[in-house]
């Protein structure tokens, strides 16, 4: 990995503190009114609370927004010119998206980071197990996300491929069950969206796969641990060989 570029791309990240406090104020926001907020907060969702359910959604959320928002720039930096002096460098096309891949990941930790801190003021309770390792795996599949917005940024010709990219992460958000539960043919549909896998494998140490399903809701529905896996390492894969194939592509035509 390309060391020098990355540390490039962190300092004019923390020079927008702007884009950061929105990035990380929104989902955080929304989990003071969806879950801190709400009187079922302290319901049992399995090694934890629904507070602590709601923290790892909205974590998850805020982690793919801002892994997204990192990826998606490479269109704007395309249209000033600089993939063109990157095509000059020894750095080969695995390395840039490696790098943007790091970039994001770090650049989420600062609303996964918020949401959890609040999360524990307000009566998110689960057992260490589950804050650790959700929090570990919302950390480490953030990373898929902004290889799809790279791979957006490398489609869309324009500034609007951010906008474009967040939009359809708003979709995938509400197909992919984050949002609120989903039962029957929609939660069928769901397990074949691309952030289904992500949130899913994000509560599993708290809920261990049980699943709140409305159209059942006196039986547990668990799901086991190889279907959030299959769904993230898929989606993982694919999102990895389109972000290559189109930075490659793109810098064959520059």
């Amino acid at each position: 990995m390309n060391r020098t570029y990355l540390g490039m791309e962190l300092k004019r990240i923390v020079r927008d503190p702007a884009g950061l406090f929105f990035t990380a104020g929104l989902p955080a926001f929304m989990y003071v009114i969806f879950g801190a907020a709400q009187s079922y907060k302290s319901a049992n969702a399995g090694n934890g609370n629904v507070a602590l359910f709601i923290v790892i959604s909205m974590a998850a959320y805020g982690a793919v927004t801002a892994t997204t928002g990192v990826g998606g720039t490479a269109a704007v930096e395309r249209l000033q010119g600089w993939g063109r002096q990157l095509g000059l460098t020894p750095m080969r096309d695995g390395q840039f998206v490696l790098v943007k891949s790091v970039l994001a990941v770090l650049v989420a930790l600062v609303p996964i980071a918020l949401i959890y801190g609040i999360g524990m003021l307000t009566g998110a309770e689960g057992t260490t197990r589950a804050w650790l390792l959700s929090a570990l795996v919302v950390v480490a599949g953030a990373g898929v996300f902004a290889l799809y917005g790279l791979a957006m940024a490398q489609a869309f010709r324009s500034e609007t491929a951010v906008s474009v990219a967040a939009g359809m992460l708003v979709i995938m958000a509400f197909l992919g069950n984050i949002f609120f539960p989903l039962s029957g043919t929609m939660l069928t549909i769901a397990k074949f969206t691309p952030l289904y896998g992500y949130v899913s494998l994000a509560r599993y140490p708290l809920t261990e796969g049980r699943m709140i399903d409305t159209s059942a809701p006196a039986e547990p529905v668990y799901e086991p641990l190889w279907v959030p896996l299959l769904n993230l390492t898929v989606w993982g894969l694919i999102f990895a060989l389109l972000a290559t194939w189109l930075v490659r592509r793109g810098r064959g035509r520059q």
